[in-house]
């Protein structure tokens, strides 16, 4: 009597990891397969996931707390490893994570952190949590770090900085505009102090419409 009963179908997303008395466990690729009586199949799904870790706080050098938010994708590399090497693979890796992001940041300042590029810091932490993930069957495509959030007094006191520097520019304007205007003066002053039949003629041209010029000789009160 043949021991084959039955079929199973696996999607081209998943693999079926079947167990059979005892024997090791094979992996069906996607397609139909023959299913022996009394086997066990588990699916695993091998798209790529993604998620967001809780909001980590993080202590600096300088004793403040930074708030960081974190995205990852991930992807099932070993279907046998992800299935029996730990009752929850993903929350081994999520604490991976957690501790290379913290081992990242230690020993910096807030000032640091908040200017560390946030690509490079993402690397350094997938790289740094590769084998872990490895070893639970999980690849880490990728770690995006999206927000470094510092405190809100540093925050407010980092905006009085930039107001106080953008007014003190504009007052750095103003006054330069003011020197101009007042060194223009002063050079059409000295012009009409040199040229005194062009001051007339800035007087003339000043007076209003209809307005009557008496010209008086030198002679004229002899």
């Amino acid at each position: 009597m043949s021991i084959l009963t039955r079929t199973i179908t696996v999607s081209p997303w998943q693999v079926a990891l079947e167990r059979y008395r005892g024997r090791p466990t094979v992996v069906l690729d996607a397609g139909r397969h023959k299913r022996p009586r009394r086997a066990q199949h588990e699916y695993v799904d091998m798209r790529r996931q993604s998620g967001v870790l809780a909001v980590q706080e993080i202590p600096t050098a300088d004793a403040l707390t930074v708030k960081v938010s974190v995205a990852h994708t991930w992807h099932v590399g070993d279907a046998v490893a992800f299935a029996e090497r730990s009752a929850e693979p993903w929350a081994e890796v999520y604490l991976a994570i957690q501790v290379a992001l913290r081992d990242a940041l230690t020993g910096l300042t807030a000032e640091h952190v908040v200017a560390l590029p946030r690509v490079e810091l993402g690397s350094r932490v997938r790289a740094a949590v590769a084998g872990v993930a490895t070893d639970v069957g999980i690849i880490v495509d990728e770690v995006v770090v999206k927000d470094v959030v510092l405190p809100a007094e540093i925050r407010s006191a980092a905006a009085e900085v930039a107001v106080g520097r953008h007014r003190a520019q504009a007052q750095l304007e103003a006054a330069r505009a003011q020197t101009a205007a007042l060194r223009s003066l002063a050079n059409g002053a000295k012009l009409l102090d040199d040229h005194p039949a062009l001051a007339r003629m800035r007087l003339v041209e000043s007076l209003p419409f209809g307005a009557e010029v008496k010209v008086v000789l030198g002679d004229a009160a002899d």
